[in-house]
């Protein structure tokens, strides 16, 4: 599954431009949910393309999610995202971020009540059987609603239970709309145009690839590759994560059937200009289903087909 994030502001923000500019997608139709996808730009997976000679190259991608406003049933539809992204306006001189993001953080804890509430109110109908699990799920969130009550994020709580799919427990990546920010009006302006011609308008790199860097820190990613005639394709995965896990992002089927994966650096791969020199040289090594995938590596996992 692709890394996910929502975007949230105030209206007026320019949180829908963030949504246009990131996905590429057409003008959007107001009052409506976006759903898009968004490239993760790496100067390396070009580089190791080269060197393999593949046919296609496909960047990690970001699915992103444009919810029209910020009630409690709408933000519900975020619950399921790894992140948020929150618009801030700071262009006009009218509003304050700071008191912006205040109110902000105060409709997704409002959110979160109305989705304890919810589920309190069903456990509490369930707890009259008198079976002692229920009951106690129900004594653990007539704490967190109280929690809640007193304005305080789920972030603070502790463990919370499986079932809940909390909003404030979620990374939120600030982005400032305006002079001392990004201008996603410049930006929406610049992504209509050819790559190379873009680049001479702005003074260094993206200020939306800062965006994904930001979302890559905040989440404790880390990006791995594949590579080889067909494809060299960017995968995005979490700090810690495993080569297993690194197979079943690929696809399933490559992780139930997974015997070994064989690992080269990126870089190492690149120098070597092939992954029979890279092994030549002794850079290539293999690893087993709990290896930690590293941010760079280039990965070739062998497994046996599911019959």
């Amino acid at each position: 599954m692709p890394l996910e994030v929502g975007i949230v502001g105030l209206p007026n923000s320019g949180k829908t431009t963030l949504f246009t500019t990131l996905t590429g997608a057409a003008r959007q139709v107001p009052g409506k949910e976006h759903v898009g996808v968004a490239s993760i730009e790496d100067d390396r997976l070009g580089q190791v393309a080269e060197v393999v000679g593949s046919a296609k190259v496909t960047p990690a991608t970001i699915r992103v999610v444009d919810v029209p406003g910020t009630g409690a049933q709408l933000l519900g539809n975020l619950r399921r995202v790894d992140a948020l992204l929150v618009v801030l306006e700071d262009w006009s001189g009218t509003r304050n971020p700071e008191d912006d993001l205040a109110t902000l953080e105060l409709e997704l804890l409002v959110a979160d009540r109305d989705h304890v509430a919810k589920r309190l109110d069903r456990v509490e109908k369930q707890a009259k059987s008198g079976e002692p699990a229920v009951k106690a799920e129900a004594a653990e969130l007539e704490r967190i609603l109280a929690h809640l009550d007193a304005e305080k994020p789920l972030r603070d709580y502790g463990e919370l239970p499986p079932e809940l799919e909390p909003l404030t427990t979620k990374p939120l990546v600030e982005i400032r709309n305006g002079p001392g920010g990004i201008d996603l009006k410049l930006e929406a302006e610049l992504a209509e145009l050819p790559a190379a011609e873009a680049a001479e308008f702005r003074d260094g790199p993206s200020a939306l690839a800062d965006v994904v860097a930001r979302l890559f820190q905040g989440l404790d990613l880390v990006t791995f590759f594949t590579a080889g005639d067909t494809e060299t394709r960017g995968w995005t995965l979490r700090r810690g994560q495993n080569a297993l896990e690194a197979a079943e992002s690929i696809h399933t089927d490559i992780a139930r059937g997974f015997i070994r994966c064989e690992v080269i650096r990126w870089d190492d791969l690149v120098a070597s200009g092939s992954h029979a020199e890279a092994a030549r040289r002794g850079l290539m090594r293999l690893e087993g289903k709990t290896y930690a995938v590293e941010d760079g590596d280039v990965l070739n996992v062998r497994f046996s087909p599911p019959r």
